[in-house]
């Protein structure tokens, strides 16, 4: 982080620098843009989609039951209060999100886990243990909120955390349990309650195709407890009594997916070494903007003087200023703006001495970057205005 807070400063110091047309310049420059760049490339933008799957461990599971399912437990030998254990299962989600330029994410989320029973037990004076079968099977829909994590000379590295809260059914089929004197305890419902969780993980990008992401996570998902029907039948087969079993719910889940992010800007391309010829005089000045300003700061007029000066002085017959923006907002207020941050330096160009009719002025909006990003993201060496002397 501390190398991101001097790159970001370093940044804004050079927002209003002149870019020389010689190729040691424009080498540095790239050179310097693409480290600067390199914590933009972590940030997902956009539309998302994701799936993993992987291990789920069930805690145990604390069962109370209620008065008229006590009754019969107490007919049998056996006290109102036990626990169910349950082997490690199955875990599987899927999420379609949106990234922002800030690193925060949100997410619908459906999940699945299934864990077979293994034993209940606990119930004083029943012996229910090694005997016990069944299924749970919990089924979720989320909402997620996340954030990434940037790593500056890490882009292959990206990791996050979050939590999120939402909606689970959690299933209970031919769960019983049987005890040494013969008598049987089973349960078989579907109920739904509140489900929240907590997310660590961490993504690594793959660079051969833009946008797409392994993903490893750890995940702690639980529910309010949930009541499922419940019988106690006795050794010869006739119901003794029944009622509710109330049961806790809490999830260790270990994952791995797949993530992939739609219209992610490629990287750029590594710079090519250059031959250093001999210098030659400036010719092209760059004029920095604040974030949907227009108006001129004063190192940008003491560069604006430098470009008017030094066009009389290599005799230059034409002017060409050019403005432009950054990828945030929309396509015609961006082409308004970068004409009105034209036409304020084509006005200190004048107050400077150069005549009018020596300047040509035009406005790209956001079409022509110097720095590539995508939509939405404040780059600022995007917010410019270029001074060309022919």
């Amino acid at each position: 982080m501390t190398r991101l807070k001097t790159l970001l400063l370093s940044g804004a110091a050079l927002a209003c620098t002149p870019l020389l047309a010689t190729p040691q310049a424009a080498a540095q420059s790239r050179g310097f843009f693409d480290d600067w760049r390199l914590p933009q490339q972590q940030v997902m933008t956009g539309l998302y989609i994701g799936a993993g799957a992987g291990v789920n461990f069930s805690e145990n599971s604390l069962l109370r039951s209620d008065s008229s399912l006590a009754a019969g437990l107490a007919a049998v030998g056996a006290g109102g209060r036990g626990r169910a254990i349950f082997e490690p299962g199955f875990v599987g989600v899927g999420s379609i999100g949106w990234g922002f330029s800030n690193g925060f994410r949100v997410e619908v989320e459906g999940n699945y886990r299934q864990n077979d029973l293994d034993k209940i037990g606990g119930f004083p004076g029943a012996s229910l243990r090694n005997t016990a079968s069944g299924t749970q099977s919990t089924y979720g829909v989320m909402g997620n909120l996340l954030y990434d994590f940037r790593i500056p000379g890490v882009p292959w590295f990206i990791p996050y955390i979050g939590g999120g809260a939402g909606y689970a059914w959690r299933e209970w089929d031919g769960v019983s349990a049987s005890t040494t004197g013969g008598a049987t305890l089973r349960s078989r419902a579907i109920e739904g309650q509140f489900a929240y969780q907590a997310i660590g993980g961490a993504a690594f990008v793959i660079p051969s195709v833009p946008g797409l992401a392994v993903t490893a996570e750890y995940r702690y998902f639980a529910t309010q407890p949930s009541d499922f029907n419940t019988r106690v039948i006795g050794p010869t087969g006739l119901g003794l009594a029944g009622g509710q079993l109330r049961a806790s719910d809490a999830n260790h889940s270990v994952m791995v997916g797949l993530r992939y992010a739609f219209n992610q800007p490629r990287p750029a391309p590594a710079p090519q070494p250059v031959a250093a010829p001999a210098p030659a005089p400036a010719r092209t000045y760059l004029v920095f903007f604040d974030w949907d300003r227009a108006d001129l700061t004063e190192r940008a007029r003491q560069i604006i003087g430098d470009a008017a000066t030094n066009a009389r002085t290599v005799s230059s017959t034409r002017i060409e200023v050019s403005g432009h923006a950054d990828r945030t907002g929309s396509a015609a207020y961006n082409q308004r703006l970068s004409v009105r941050r034209a036409e304020a330096v084509a006005g200190e160009l004048v107050r400077r001495g150069i005549s009018r009719n020596e300047i040509s002025v035009q406005g790209f909006g956001f079409e022509r970057p110097l720095v590539p990003t995508a939509m939405g993201v404040r780059e600022p060496q995007n917010r410019r205005v270029e001074i060309i002397l022919r």
